[in-house]
């Protein structure tokens, strides 16, 4: 992902007061039509949202590190892959590899996003989404002779794939209410703005399965998980969500504030430009959940201890809750 402003010193502006005197929005336009008692029952929540479990999460994080950078075209990339279709197919049959080409700098990548189905006869579907790849440069690095070299991607990658794959674990054990569908894109990080000075190949999954998939597929909306894995989380309202979908926004920060997370934070955060963008181009509202306060971003400092199963559980915890109890109004 990219932050279109000062990317090597991110500072956050923690702008309160403007802020609160933003509306909040409500995803569901029937809710005020619940009868009173339904109402209730529907915003406490509790013993029908099955336990994230952030230990699980957090061994799926470093399953996918033991593979080493997972950029396309390296060992890792193809040990990852294999991995993430097997792990997904113990909890659904509704796994497809959505494979193609992609033409990079001076080579051919051959990239994959996996696709599974939770719930698949449901007509009403939410899309849950992460890249898999790391990055195959560490252009951030202190050290100038390691900046060409490919890094596992810790909390750049594999922190919102763990996230999603203990989910999958949990629509197994406890089907959700609504259709889910977990999306892994490929080649999200395989750009450099250095050498061609736009994105044109950033984003490469996201934008392949917004040309060849959304024009059928058309879920209520859509959440992004990149960055998630912090050991100092704090996810800030990332701007191009509000302008594109500020109803999923508001969503998914009133369920963490429901379930009394202290990592979800009520302030604007960056302008982030990821996969998320493709998916709203392609008519799918579609939320980027994010902390780019991380100083080890595209670095080879990027690894597992830098992350915590902590972390991963706050997000897994606001997702579940919104998918048991939310989306089924």
């Amino acid at each position: 992902m990219q932050n279109v402003f000062n990317k090597n010193r991110k500072i956050r502006m923690f702008v309160f007061i403007s802020f609160l005197a933003l509306p909040f929005w409500s995803c569901d336009t029937k809710k005020t039509e619940q009868p009173q008692s339904q109402q209730q029952t529907l915003t406490t929540m509790p013993k029908q949202v099955p336990m994230f479990d952030g230990k699980r999460s957090y061994d799926m994080l470093v399953a996918q590190t033991n593979f080493g950078p997972r950029n396309p075209g390296s060992a890792g990339h193809t040990k990852c892959l294999n991995f993430l279709e097997t792990e997904l197919k113990k909890y659904t049959a509704n796994v497809t590899l959505q494979r193609f080409s992609q033409k990079g700098y001076n080579e051919t990548l051959s990239l994959t996003n996996v696709f599974a189905q939770f719930n698949s006869g449901a007509s009403k579907r939410v899309l849950l989404t992460a890249h898999w790849d790391s990055r195959p440069r560490g252009e951030e690095d202190a050290d100038i002779a390691s900046r060409n070299k490919p890094i596992i991607g810790a909390n750049d990658g594999a922190s919102g794939v763990a996230v999603l794959l203990e989910l999958a674990r949990l629509f197994k054990t406890s089907p959700p209410p609504i259709g889910v569908d977990i999306l892994l894109t490929d080649g999200e990080d395989y750009g450099d703005a250095r050498k061609d000075g736009n994105t044109d190949l950033y984003f490469l999954g996201a934008r392949h399965f917004a040309k060849t998939k959304a024009a059928d597929y058309l879920p209520q909306f859509g959440i992004l998980l990149d960055m998630v894995g912090d050991r100092d989380l704090q996810i800030p309202l990332e701007l191009n969500s509000m302008d594109f979908a500020p109803q999923v926004v508001d969503l998914i920060w009133s369920t963490a504030e429901e379930v009394r997370s202290t990592q979800f934070i009520r302030i604007p955060g960056e302008r982030i430009s990821d996969d998320h963008l493709p998916l709203n181009e392609a008519g799918i509202p579609t939320v980027d959940i994010i902390d780019f306060q991380y100083p080890h971003w595209h670095t080879h400092q990027d690894t597992p201890d830098k992350c915590s199963g902590e972390s991963l559980e706050a997000v897994g915890k606001v997702l579940a809750a919104v998918i048991y109890t939310k989306v089924s109004l």
